[in-house]
């Protein structure tokens, strides 16, 4: 199990399925992870994946047609019995085997990818769900160790700098660029990486939330390491 016990107050564990769908966050909490130590060769099959591109969806007849050994079909099940009581929850599951991802140079003082700290928004109440089972894992920032990008006066001035419309629309520009969705460690700020095989529930910013969403990026990967992700 992983040690999150300094942010007990945002991060909540439990040990099966039924408790992740179905407790809801409150107050400080916008993180859930079901703790899991699974078995099987995932790296097998992420390996068996020809990348054309950056990242490659690994559909479920793809996966079931994979030639593995022993260790590599208990991997496989436990992929289609995730993919399965995901989308039995409703949620819509991708597995994707990953290079890299794209890098945002538009604005290289003030990048809007996901190797940046970031929250998920949605216009519907919904969170996102995410296992990563071979590679680098994804990292958690606890809210009170972050400060929103857009208020440090430096890339607020910059952001201006570069907005061609009325001063009264400038939040609105913020938002439609996804500006407002990015935020940068404190001094001193301690990231959680999420680990193997656990099964991770976060916050998503949408109009009913009751919490604050969570802050999350993508790892940066290694070099000849593809990571296999579920995400929804």
């Amino acid at each position: 199990m992983i040690d999150l016990s300094h942010t007990f107050n945002q991060i909540h564990c439990v040990t099966n399925f039924q408790d992740l769908v179905s407790t809801p966050f409150h107050g400080a909490m916008n993180a859930m992870y079901w703790t899991r130590q699974l078995s099987g060769d995932f790296a097998e099959i992420a390996n068996q994946i020809e990348l054309n591109e950056n990242i490659a969806v690994l559909d479920q007849e793809e996966l079931l047609v994979l030639p593995l050994s022993e260790q590599g079909q208990l991997a496989r099940e436990i992929l289609l019995h995730d993919l399965k009581a995901l989308k039995a929850h409703g949620a819509s599951p991708i597995l994707n085997v990953i290079k890299c991802y794209e890098k945002d140079d538009t604005y290289p003082f003030f990048p809007t990818d996901v190797y940046s700290f970031h929250v998920d928004r949605s216009p519907v109440p919904t969170d996102t769900f995410l296992c990563t089972y071979h590679g680098e894992s994804s990292e958690i920032l606890p809210n009170a160790q972050a400060i929103q990008k857009i208020l440090v006066p430096e890339l607020r001035d910059a952001l201006k700098k570069i907005y061609p419309g009325a001063a009264e629309e400038f939040d609105l520009f913020l938002s439609e660029h996804f500006f407002d969705l990015h935020y940068l460690p404190k001094p001193h700020a301690q990231p959680i990486c999420l680990g193997l095989g656990h099964l991770w529930k976060l916050a998503v910013d949408h109009p009913e939330s009751l919490v604050f969403p969570c802050i999350h990026r993508a790892p940066k990967e290694k070099e000849g390491q593809n990571r296999l992700l579920m995400i929804c």
